[in-house]
């Protein structure tokens, strides 16, 4: 059975689901408001999804656990401040006359610096590693797992969620835009890579017109530098309205469906789920995916992991094959039923992949649990991504309604044929 075909007044109890998730998005942003991780505004998110589910849910449980905030995103200005330290010290080996011993020393220390930099840049930001954890003090943090059970055996269970922390304000998004941000990282990368290119090549130069070029050219770099710094707004978390409470209250509205219909599942258990420090890199989706991988794969039970990730720009409506900068390929099975899904739903959905940064999904998948990603994005950034415009007024009620019609086509999909290559 399709979902369409699951309830006379489809489209109406859809529409009622929607409402639901768009009241509940506007009531959090209103009453609790922006929500770092492992701060009392995620805390309160969570008590709250925690509060409204235990009605429509048969099980909700809510698993700890604990974190370094902010560790994750100040690589950027870390990775700034090294740089910067580093192009000082090769200009002021290229402009004065040194003992030997001292220029050797300044130009080795020049050299480690930058190596530490894209360390850190590769480390935190590529592959999403806890470098920077262990300076910074712990947090707790949760995942809210919201379980609607199988009437019968269960052999199959999907898991849908999306994050209910928010991010702290990339500057030069809200200044500027798309073009700004793209500049800014551009100008910034380039600046490493020169800066690490200049400090080798001091080892090596001996000649005063030579130098007197890698001095002007280094000096060039320094803004670029100076200016990634100040990438983030510390003191400016968000609202998030879309990215991400649009995906964790259209997980809850998909359960909300199967409750108010009372339609229950003979070997499906649906799962919606609230997830944890997504924004400072992954954690709640590691920290879950830590505690049951081993399980789900030894407990014979067949698993998918959706992760829904800001339901607003319904152009570019996208199923992830690709995440983590395009590093992790989400599941091929799971990324086929939900296109197999969406035509099901009527609903023009294409492959995407995550060019820059990270879903949920990423984290699952190299966890053991099979995953695919659903968004809708502008993958520009869009203005709004990570900026104090992400509020209410950015939802868009038909994303939000076509991708929950989707949600619901994928799981009783996954009911009637679990995961295959083709559909």
């Amino acid at each position: 059975m399709k979902a369409h075909e699951s309830h006379a007044h489809y489209s109406s109890k859809v529409r009622e689901c929607s409402n639901f998730a768009i009241r509940e998005i506007k009531k959090v942003c209103k009453e609790i408001g922006p929500r770092p991780a492992g701060y009392e505004g995620e805390r309160k998110g969570q008590d709250y999804v925690e509060k409204l589910m235990t009605p429509i849910a048969d099980e909700v449980k809510r698993e700890k656990f604990t974190l370094s905030p902010k560790a994750f995103m100040s690589w950027v200005m870390i990775d700034g401040i090294l740089a910067l330290v580093a192009a000082v010290l090769g200009i002021l080996c290229f402009a004065f006359n040194m003992p030997e011993p001292v220029e050797m020393v300044m130009r080795i220390v020049s050299v480690a610096l930058v190596v530490i930099a894209v360390f850190f840049l590769l480390g935190e930001f590529l592959f999403y590693k806890e470098v920077l954890d262990p300076f910074f003090k712990k947090q707790e943090s949760s995942n809210v797992i919201c379980t609607r059970k199988a009437s019968g055996e269960t052999k199959r269970r999907i898991i849908i969620g999306g994050h209910m922390d928010t991010a702290y304000e990339w500057r030069y998004t809200y200044l500027g835009g798309p073009k700004l941000v793209t500049t800014v990282v551009v100008s910034a990368v380039l600046g490493l890579l020169v800066t690490m290119g200049l400090s080798i090549a001091g080892f090596f130069v001996d000649n005063r017109t030579a130098e007197i070029v890698l001095i002007v050219v280094q000096a060039l770099m320094i803004p670029a530098l100076v200016s990634v710094m100040f990438f983030v707004n510390w003191k400016l978390p968000v609202d998030g309205a879309a990215d991400d409470l649009t995906g964790v209250f259209t997980a809850m509205a998909a359960l909300l469906y199967f409750k108010h219909n009372d339609i229950r599942l003979e070997n499906t258990e649906i799962v919606a789920m609230s997830v944890g420090a997504e924004e400072e890199g992954l954690r709640g989706s590691k920290a879950f995916a830590k505690a049951h991988g081993d399980e789900y794969k030894n407990d014979g039970v067949e698993t998918l992991f959706i992760a829904l990730d800001t339901l607003r720009d319904y152009e570019f409506m996208g199923i992830v094959t690709k995440d983590m900068t395009a590093t992790v390929n989400l599941d091929k099975q799971g990324c086929a039923l939900m296109k197999k899904a969406s035509e099901n739903a009527g609903v023009p959905v294409n492959f995407t992949t995550t060019p820059l940064g990270s879903t949920d999904a990423a984290a699952m998948q190299q966890g053991g649990i099979k995953s695919v990603g659903f968004t809708s994005m502008d993958p520009a950034p869009a203005r709004y991504y990570h900026t104090r415009d992400d509020n209410v007024s950015v939802l868009e009620m038909k994303t939000l309604e076509d991708s929950l019609k989707v949600v619901l086509e994928t799981v009783f999909l996954f009911d009637e044929q679990g995961l295959k290559d083709s559909y």
